[in-house]
């Protein structure tokens, strides 16, 4: 599987070689508290892809965007395989939400892997029943009003409550494969972004969608429609040691 995640690799380096890093400016994100959950886990850093996942990682200057390089190594190494299984019709595009982070931390990360910069960093929201400030439980449960962790591929847009909308595909059995029984979509919301924490302590949450500011919701959904891979992520055993993508 090593030859087979290099050999991706390899093509991606081929194609990213020939372009040169743009600088992308972004809003920085606030110092990130942990909570005792987070600081009782010890997940330690995916093997494969460590040293080249740690090489785009730095180009794309994802530290400073408040970004783990554990985080980024688990995105790569998951959406390898799915480019490698030619699941991505919108193969330059991957998106991390990094549900690790305080809610009052940008935390949603859009990159583009062809012109290696950082399209969108912004704020994302989690499932009420997920936790407060930060998640801290998961469910593939309908009507748990949960988030769920793990690889998506989006799918197509439509107009519904939240006007326009996008569909997204949970790509692991037990884990987010009722994404779409669960009418789990992005959204944007008023209840996410910089005038919302004016006046509230973190992030309005949702039933289990990673919502994002209304404002920018059509400009997110435009860029990452249409068949690309997002990743919802965080430092659990429970979702890292059973992911099927992630030991591909």
């Amino acid at each position: 599987m090593f030859c087979k995640l290099s050999s991706a690799f390899t093509i991606c380096l081929t194609l990213f070689a020939s372009l040169s890093f743009l600088t992308v400016t972004y809003g920085r994100n606030d110092a990130r508290p942990s909570s005792a959950e987070e600081r009782s886990i010890s997940v330690s850093r995916p093997p494969i892809l460590r040293s080249q996942a740690h090489e785009m990682y730095e180009r794309l200057d994802l530290e400073n965007a408040g970004l783990s390089l554990d985080a980024f190594s688990y995105a790569l190494s998951g959406y390898l395989t799915l480019l490698e299984k030619g699941k991505l019709q919108n193969p330059y595009t991957l998106t991390i939400c990094d549900f690790s982070q305080s809610s009052k931390n940008k935390r949603l990360y859009i990159i583009d892997l062809k012109e290696m910069k950082i399209l969108w960093n912004t704020y994302v929201a989690h499932g009420r029943r997920s936790g407060g400030e930060f998640a801290q439980s998961f469910s593939n449960t309908p009507k748990s009003h949960k988030s769920s962790l793990g690889f998506y591929i989006t799918e197509n847009t439509y107009y519904g409550a939240h006007g326009l909308s996008l569909r997204i595909n949970g790509l692991e059995k037990g884990i987010n494969d009722q994404a779409k029984a669960r009418n789990i979509v992005i959204h944007g919301s008023d209840y996410v972004g910089d005038d919302f924490l004016e006046n509230n302590p973190f992030t309005g949450r949702s039933f289990g969608c990673p919502a994002v500011p209304e404002e920018e919701k059509a400009a997110i959904i435009n860029v990452i429609k249409g068949g690309s891979c997002l990743f919802i992520y965080h430092p659990t055993k429970q979702y890292l040691s059973v992911s099927k993508i992630l030991k591909s």
